[in-house]
């Protein structure tokens, strides 16, 4: 049997796909197993064993259907739902197997404040499509495997070396991050050096954290890689970050998580922390909440009580127990 699973983007909705991939090639052991994305995302899968062949997607999207016809499979497993993969479907014919996106009901849910959707994890709503081969969810976490071996002493000064509460302070949106004002007091509060982590696009932020707090903070936004920071999050004695890409990759690395949500929710997504152990879910009741699926540029009532009211004692007694824990 020959499977290709496809899911575009982005870096969260294919780091959930994993938990799929691993259970096909477990639980069908003599299935061969291919994934297609975007080339911008081809790091997630580039290292997983379970992988047989990784395709990317093709500026013409022709030229994708094309190489999927030649490779013959005998199923196509649709984990995006969208214009793209309706057309590839449509056009190589092959039998397959789709997600349910719920649109209707998820416009619903955010037009009217309703609870429309029920609150199963983005992985066990993939896994529906492959139930009609006998797979079943295993139970573990999410993948990702980290390309090379690195160390701390090369990442990070020699303050944080013995041990630090990672921040992912990086979203793509403004509404998914909090308030530099409010991440200063909350790391204020965390009795081990704090490490800051994000993009290029606030490492302004994590320079504006760090002036605050001194020694205690290190700020890696801009500065490390993505595969360092999935490493230093995976060495983190704890982990507090928004709703974004490396936020949801730190799942896969059994270390406390607490995730903060504002503008989003993850009943909406299904994308609270998976199989992890020690999780705590941080996020405020509003009437105007969420005010959007994916997240905004700006609150759209300007006054964003879902962060500026946050509570921090919460985040800081979270940090704390699970650093005492270890």
């Amino acid at each position: 049997m020959k499977i290709l699973v496809i899911r575009f983007s982005s870096m969260g909705d294919i780091i959930y796909t994993t938990p799929v991939v691993r259970c096909l090639k477990q639980q069908l052991p003599d299935a061969e197993i291919h994934f297609l994305t975007k080339p911008a995302f081809k790091y997630i899968y580039d290292a997983n064993p379970h992988l047989d062949k990784l395709l990317l997607l093709q500026e013409k999207l022709s030229d994708t259907i094309k190489e999927i016809k030649q490779e013959k499979y005998d199923y196509i497993i649709d984990l995006h739902n969208n214009l793209r993969t309706s057309l590839i479907k449509l056009r190589t014919g092959i039998k397959s197997s789709t997600y349910d996106k719920q649109r209707i009901r998820k416009w619903l849910s955010l037009k009217f404040n309703l609870k429309l959707v029920e609150p199963i994890h983005l992985v066990d709503r993939y896994l529906k499509t492959v139930s009609f081969l006998g797979v079943s969810n295993d139970g573990l976490p999410i993948d990702y495997y980290i390309k090379k071996n690195y160390r701390l002493a090369d990442l990070l000064p020699e303050s944080h070396q013995a041990g630090y509460v990672a921040f992912v302070i990086g979203a793509t949106h403004f509404t998914k991050r909090m308030p530099n004002k409010k991440i200063i007091n909350i790391c204020r509060g965390i009795n081990q050096p704090v490490l800051l982590l994000g993009g290029m696009d606030v490492k302004q932020n994590g320079e504006e954290i760090a002036a605050a707090l001194g020694d205690k903070v290190y700020n890696a936004c801009g500065i490390t890689t993505l595969d360092e920071s999935v490493f230093l999050v995976s060495k983190a004695q704890n982990i507090i970050g928004f709703d974004t890409g490396l936020t949801h990759i730190a799942e896969a690395f059994s270390r406390p998580i607490a995730s903060v949500w504002g503008g989003t929710v993850p009943e909406l997504l299904g994308v609270q922390p998976y199989q992890v152990k020690d999780a705590l879910v941080a996020g405020i009741d509003l009437p105007c909440r969420p005010c959007s699926k994916f997240g905004l540029e700006k609150c759209p009532l300007g006054h964003f009580k879902c962060m500026n009211e946050m509570p921090e004692q919460p985040l800081i007694d979270f940090a704390n127990q699970s650093t005492i824990a270890d």
